[in-house]
């Protein structure tokens, strides 16, 4: 895919997204971002770069642990994301949250730079995961940390068929690299390529629990990287993909709902030079 318009294509889709991810992710995400803030080990006083901030589910426990004394730049390529962590910010009364509209690929180095530098979730969606990883390396003091995660190997994850249902409906594909990252050693020789040393990964294996069938779709289609393409979907089509992919995660139907596998990968690097 092009790579203007895979942005766009993201950018758009999680602005359709904003309002309803977090109801559908927070509590299926939290096993990765709890991790990964662990890894992060986020001190008082200190600057954080969150890179994909989506809602804030990792930027408002950043900011949490900075305190008044530190600072945590949020960014998003989404409009509609931004805005919901700005507002949210403003409601829980923290100045030290400052959320900008930028791609993951726009990080620049700032003039003062950060110690600690985080994306949860948020490589999978980029066309050069590599470029990401070096602005993010770019941005960190010398012995700042990056803590990344990502979704696991597809194969351990049960809801992957949501791809090529959507993909079978539209020109291109919505995010052709989506796991590229999961699988092997991928994700700590990417980050020893960005230049990071001390790597630490961790593989976590998860279960998705959706209550009905419409949360399960509801999170799969309009909460997720699929939401501008389903938009546009008839409703006789959206009838149809939902029963597509209800088929798809059959196996695991438990009660009325699902609980679907799902894994995460997360690693921890240090920027080591001088």
């Amino acid at each position: 895919m092009d790579a203007r318009l895979q942005l766009r294509v993201q950018r758009y889709g999680w602005d359709r997204a904003a309002a309803v991810y977090q109801h559908y992710w927070e509590r299926q995400l939290a096993p990765a971002q709890q991790r990964l803030l662990a890894l992060a080990d986020i001190q008082r006083g200190e600057r954080v770069l969150d890179v994909a901030c989506g809602t804030g589910l990792v930027t408002f426990p950043a900011a949490d642990a900075v305190g008044p004394t530190g600072f945590v730049l949020a960014m998003d390529i989404s409009d509609e994301m931004v805005k919901v962590v700005t507002l949210e910010a403003e409601r829980r009364g923290l100045p030290q949250v400052r959320a900008e509209r930028l791609a993951a690929e726009e990080t620049a180095t700032p003039d003062k730079p950060f110690d600690v530098a985080l994306c949860a979730l948020g490589l999978m969606y980029v066309t050069d995961p590599m470029a990401v990883l070096r602005a993010m390396h770019a941005a960190l003091r010398p012995g700042g940390r990056c803590v990344v995660a990502v979704w696991g190997a597809r194969a351990r994850c049960g809801w992957a068929e949501i791809f090529p249902i959507v993909d079978r409906r539209v020109r291109s594909e919505v995010c052709p690299l989506f796991f590229q990252l999961g699988g092997g050693d991928a994700l700590r020789i990417s980050m020893q390529q960005a230049g990071f040393g001390d790597i630490q990964v961790d593989r976590i294996a998860a279960t998705l629990d959706y209550d009905s069938p419409e949360d399960a779709c509801g999170a799969a289609f309009a909460g997720g990287p699929v939401a501008l393409a389903y938009s546009r979907f008839d409703d006789a089509t959206k009838d149809e993909v939902h029963r597509e992919y209800l088929d798809s995660i059959a196996e695991w139907k438990h009660g009325d709902g699902y609980r679907v596998p799902g894994e995460f990968v997360v690693a921890s690097g240090v920027r080591s030079d001088t």
